[in-house]
């Protein structure tokens, strides 16, 4: 399973980089509009994720979701938890439960296709990797994010050989396809909401072959009983 999802994930994304030539981070107030409104309420977003941390052991790991990722998620012993709420359109209805704010903003906004909150373990690595789906955007917003000394954030997200320091409130839009990689240097967990979201303004073909991707995705979420 794991190689077909690679084979597949790499036909995918040279079908999408022969159309489609956008930088690795993109404005938010351009291609995402909707960012303000999760922004603005991010404490109020904070206070969910901290509440879900509470029972962090129930919260599966991203493996334990989605066997592909063994390779990025198991990597070096320490955990990548993701709560998901929304994936590829389908709700996660119970989970959303638990987060009413975070719940009400998404059913106000179509475009997002998919929220996950991110936990991350102390010294977490997740590896040198690239989504396969040039058809959405990811948004990252920083919920609960350890600083160091120097008041910096410690987790480092690096896209494609840049480094960013995304603290608590703050966000970017970026493409996953490109090479990224997670360090958490700190000692303490790292927790941020993820959405993606669907990219706009996409050559004719490239609509299509979206849209028959994210029902194909959708029919093996229900297939694999996590809805």
């Amino acid at each position: 399973m794991t190689v077909a999802y690679n084979l597949s994930s790499t036909l995918v994304r040279w079908l999408y980089d022969q159309r489609i030539f956008d930088p690795a981070v993109l404005s938010s107030r351009e291609r995402f509009p909707g960012a303000s409104r999760f922004a603005e309420v991010w404490p109020e977003l904070r206070a969910e994720a901290l509440q879900l941390a509470r029972d962090l052991p129930q919260v599966p790991r991203f493996h334990e979701l989605m066997a592909e990722q063994e390779s990025i998620s198991a990597n070096d012993g320490r955990d990548w938890r993701v709560f998901v709420l929304k994936a590829y359109g389908l709700p996660f209805t119970a989970n959303l439960a638990r987060c009413p704010t975070l719940a009400a903003l998404l059913k106000d906004d179509p475009d997002v296709l998919s929220a996950t909150i991110s936990f991350l373990a102390p010294h977490k690595h997740i590896p040198p990797h690239r989504g396969p789906f040039r058809g959405i955007l990811r948004f990252y917003l920083g919920l609960s994010v350890p600083t160091g000394d120097n008041g910096l954030p410690e987790t480092v997200l690096t896209i494609d050989g840049t480094d960013y320091r995304i603290g608590d409130g703050d966000s970017l839009l970026w493409d996953d396809t490109y090479p990224h990689e997670v360090r958490n240097r700190s000692e303490q967990p790292r927790i941020a909401l993820l959405l993606d979201v669907r990219r706009r303004d996409m050559p004719r073909d490239m609509e299509f072959l979206s849209r028959v991707l994210i029902s194909a995705v959708r029919s093996m979420i229900r297939w694999r009983g996590l809805v």
